[in-house]
């Protein structure tokens, strides 16, 4: 799919109106809803490979936080090769009591695979769960980027940031 036809269908699929309160505490007038993309395989597969191309060389693994960040760094991972861990909002109080699911080692360098960045809060969250295991976060990929703050707030962090799409790539003016 190419990348205008996979902006329609991202917008055509997800894209609300009304109002909504955003994970940042914001009010909006739209909402990108995530899983109403990234439950459709056609777009879900070609969010796979356009992530994909954008992991930069000498990154070992991949990184999705829970819920929204699971299906498309799965997709990404099968499209690149590369393994994947999840990150979990809390640390389970049973079983294994991991934050962190998959494999991860000390000094792997990581692109963390995000869904809608606003402000970057959820991707510099799991990041800071992937840096407590001594890996390096490298880049935050995002689906889209809200052009709120997300760039200049994961940069300030010392992780560069990009995005497949902007609001404005999908035509999606507030």
């Amino acid at each position: 799919m190419d990348r205008p036809t996979l902006a329609r269908r991202i917008a055509e699929s997800a894209l609300l109106r009304g109002t909504f309160t955003l994970r940042s505490g914001k009010t909006s007038s739209y909402y990108l809803d995530k899983y109403l993309f990234s439950t459709q395989p056609d777009v879900l597969r070609a969010l796979g490979d356009a992530f994909a191309s954008r992991v930069p060389a000498g990154t070992v693994r991949l990184a999705g936080a829970e819920l929204g960040g699971i299906p498309l760094v799965s997709a990404a991972a099968m499209s690149s090769g590369l393994p994947c861990v999840f990150i979990r909002n809390q640390k389970k109080d049973y079983g294994t009591a991991k934050q962190l699911e998959g494999k991860l080692d000390a000094g792997d360098r990581v692109v963390i695979v995000e869904d809608v960045a606003t402000t970057g809060g959820q991707a510099l969250e799991a990041a800071k769960v992937i840096q407590a295991q001594g890996a390096t976060v490298t880049h935050i990929i995002a689906t889209i980027d809200r052009q709120e703050g997300a760039r200049q707030n994961v940069e300030a962090a010392g992780i560069a940031f990009d995005a497949l799409f902007t609001v404005a790539d999908l035509g999606i003016t507030a």
